[in-house]
This record gives C-alpha cells, sequence and structure tokens, in this order.
C-alpha cells in the first residue's frame, strides 16, 4: 500500500475467476481482509496493485519457442465485477479480428514474454488489462485457459485445438490452420436465487432466434441445486454461440442474458 497506494487486490495464489479475491481501498478494509483472507493464519495470498481498464486474456500453442496458434479474448465485464453480481450474465467473447492494428501490442508483449521466459513448447494464458496505465499483464501461465475455452476456439476456428497439442508434441508442428470465420463467445446464465432451479423463461425465443448460432449449451434440468454466483462461468447455465461478426455476436449475447432466464426457488 505503501509503494503503490489503494486499492488493492487481494487475492490467493490458486484462486479461479475471481474466487476469493478482495478489493481493499483503504487500511481499515486491508486489516479486515488480512484476517478474512487467511493471511493473518498463514495462508498465502498475492497483494497486487489494482489496476483499472479493459480486461482479456490471450492464448497461445507455443512450439519451440515460437506462436504457431493465439485466440485473443475480452471478458464482459470485469472479472472482479462478474464475479460479485448475480444480475450480471457475464461474458467471454474471442475475436476472430485478431490481425487488427488494436491488438498488435498485446500479440508483440505475448512473444516478449515467450521469450524471455524461455517458454519453449507449451499451451500459455496471459491475462491483460489495457486502460489509463497502458497494457498491463495481470496473469501468466504455461497451461490451457479454463471453463472449456478450447472447445470455443475450435467452434470459432473450424478445427480441433487438441489435435493441434497433439501434433506439436508427436511432430513438432501445427496440424491446421484456424479459420477464423467466426467470433464466438459462452454467456454465463445465473438463477434469479440459490436453492433449485424450478425452470427457464425466453429460452424457446432463444432457441428461434439464434439456434443455427448456439454451439452449445448447458441448461440444467429442474431440481438440480444451484451453485453460488462466485462458482465460476459454468456454475450453472451457460451457452455456446458463434457469428461471423464480432459486433453482431455481441448483440446476439446480450440478447440472451437479457432474455433467457433461470429461475429457483
Amino acid at each position: 500500500a505503501a509503494a503503490v497506494g489503494y486499492p488493492l487486490i487481494v487475492k490467493p495464489p490458486a484462486g479461479a475467476g475471481a474466487s476469493g479475491t478482495y478489493k481493499v481501498r483503504d487500511d481499515d478494509r486491508l486489516e479486515s481482509v488480512i484476517n478474512e483472507s487467511g493471511l493473518a493464519d498463514g495462508h498465502a495470498v498475492a497483494i497486487e496493485e489494482f489496476i483499472e481498464g479493459h480486461e482479456g486474456y490471450i492464448d497461445t500453442m507455443t512450439i519451440d519457442g515460437k506462436v504457431r496458434h493465439e485466440f485473443i479474448t475480452h471478458y464482459y465485464p470485469n472479472v472482479l465485477e462478474a464475479m460479485r453480481e448475480r444480475w450480471i450474465s457475464p461474458q467471454m467473447v474471442t475475436t476472430n479480428r485478431i490481425d487488427a492494428p488494436g491488438y498488435a501490442e498485446v500479440r508483440k508483449m505475448t512473444r516478449d514474454v515467450i521469450r524471455i521466459l524461455d517458454i519453449g513448447t507449451s499451451a500459455t494464458h496471459m491475462e491483460w488489462f489495457f486502460g489509463p496505465k497502458g497494457l498491463k499483464f495481470s496473469e501468466i501461465g504455461c497451461r490451457p485457459p479454463g471453463v472449456g475455452q478450447w472447445d470455443v476456439y475450435n467452434a470459432a476456428n473450424e478445427f480441433d485445438l487438441y489435435l493441434e497439442w497433439a501434433s506439436a508434441i508427436v511432430n513438432g508442428d501445427i496440424h491446421t490452420r484456424p479459420s477464423r470465420r467466426y467470433a464466438a463467445g459462452m454467456i454465463a446464465l445465473r438463477p434469479d436465487r440459490d436453492g433449485h432451479i424450478t425452470g427457464y423463461s425466453g429460452a424457446d425465443h432463444i432457441h428461434e432466434r439464434y439456434g443455427d448460432c448456439i454451439v452449445a449449451a448447458h441448461l440444467p434440468d429442474p431440481g438440480t441445486p444451484t451453485q453460488a454466483v462466485e462458482a465460476g462461468y459454468m456454475a450453472n447455465a451457460w451457452l455456446r454461440v458463434r457469428h461471423p461478426d464480432y459486433d453482431h455476436l455481441r448483440g446476439i449475447l446480450d440478447d440472451i442474458g437479457q432474455t433467457l432466464k433461470v429461475h429457483a426457488g
């Protein structure tokens, strides 16, 4: 706090999404979070500067230090907000405009990280913020993304990343290039309260309007226990959707979030 000022982010090293994450605005709150997070009892936490800006991530499949596949995904809204508000139907949307000039900086920084860390053959996942302080990476990992995001990339690009990974390991090369035909994303649908799912409204309407764009859906049966909002993007109901135009896809996902409701009691 003395070095960078408030607000700060306090989170567990292995937290997924924003699970167990605290936004701290002053000394009093910091003292309480030290106890709530378990730091006072010796548990490890990461304490970071809070960075304002739009949030997303870039994933690669890197072979012998060279990026052979890459994908850029945007969060709407940012994760910390999405994991705190039940009424939000958060989205993760992967662009098919990866060659647009606006992505040049994050693509270059990704390659710089791979070079500096001497990453050989690996999946990589790097979370970023872009805002008043410029482009900042908040996480760097030699791993695939979570929440089945490779399946979203497969739907967007009409190929098989799992086969691509096998080819990278066995042959030291990729098998197929991505088509970039579609932008694709997923939207999480939260129940209106905790308990058990009692049903859905708006599902037929969404299917009639966008059935040809929906590539996967998970609508748990009535009677299924709900999970907490903090449990993540795939905790309850969700849809994966694709469309050739990124902006049109954003509109579809917004309509789904406003129309398809999960009821619980």
